[in-house]
């Protein structure tokens, strides 16, 4: 494997490692009953200063739900692109590669929300419907930097740079929603601030690995 090939795949690593170990970190320093119904949160001292300060503001959380919809509209778009191929070409062969990856990423973004509604680090700050939720890693932050990360990278790949006002509209448009959806989920009062950096750490993670394999699959087919 070429020495660049390398270096992905070791920051890939890095990163879930830095996960791994925020989340250890939330689970046994400064950990104290600071949330709604005596919840326990870790690194409490700065999560608790944040959210008093930021409070909780239900426009902004309207604001992100509706960033994340559009999100899953691009996901969708590239599925149905997808399965278009497949349709056209009667074998998953067929279906280009980095797409048949996306649709991995996307089951591997699925799988790390389903596995975090069962394993609770914390919950929210706040009570939704008056009943306790697991909060970390903020799920919504992360589905949506994936799906907008990945959708940047997916771009390129069939534009080719080929239309770059395009190029950089879209590049524009998409680290736009990423942004505003940290932000606007911070401020929205329904996660801590650990939740947001966790989510940060973890799709990054995860769309690298979705680049680092990329790239891999590509050295594969044209070796130069």
């Amino acid at each position: 494997m070429p020495k660049r090939q390398k270096r992905l795949f070791i920051l890939t690593g890095s990163l879930f490692l830095l996960f791994i170990l925020l989340t250890i970190i939330m689970k046994t320093v400064d950990v104290k009953l600071v949330g709604p119904n005596q919840s326990k949160i870790g690194l409490a001292s700065i999560n608790q200063f944040l959210f008093n300060h930021l409070g909780a503001n239900s426009i902004w959380y309207n604001i992100t739900n509706l960033l994340g919809v559009i999100a899953i509209f691009f996901a969708v778009g590239f599925a149905i692109s997808g399965l278009c191929q497949f349709i056209k070409g009667k074998s998953i062969s067929k279906v280009a590669f980095h797409l048949l990856l996306l649709g991995a990423l996307y089951i591997l973004v699925i799988a790390f929300y389903v596995f975090f509604e069962f394993v609770i680090i914390n919950y929210r700050p706040v009570l939704m419907d008056s009943e306790l939720e697991a909060s970390y890693p903020s799920s919504h932050t992360m589905i949506t930097i994936c799906i907008m990360a990945s959708s940047m990278l997916q771009f390129h790949q069939l534009l080719h740079n080929s239309r770059k006002r395009l190029l950089i509209a879209l590049d524009v448009f998409s680290v736009f929603i990423i942004a505003v959806t940290i932000i606007g989920r911070l401020l929205s009062g329904v996660h801590w601030f650990t939740d947001i950096a966790a989510a940060i750490l973890l799709s990054a993670a995860l769309v690298m690995l979705y680049y680092s394999v990329v790239k891999w699959v590509e050295y594969i087919h044209n070796p130069e």
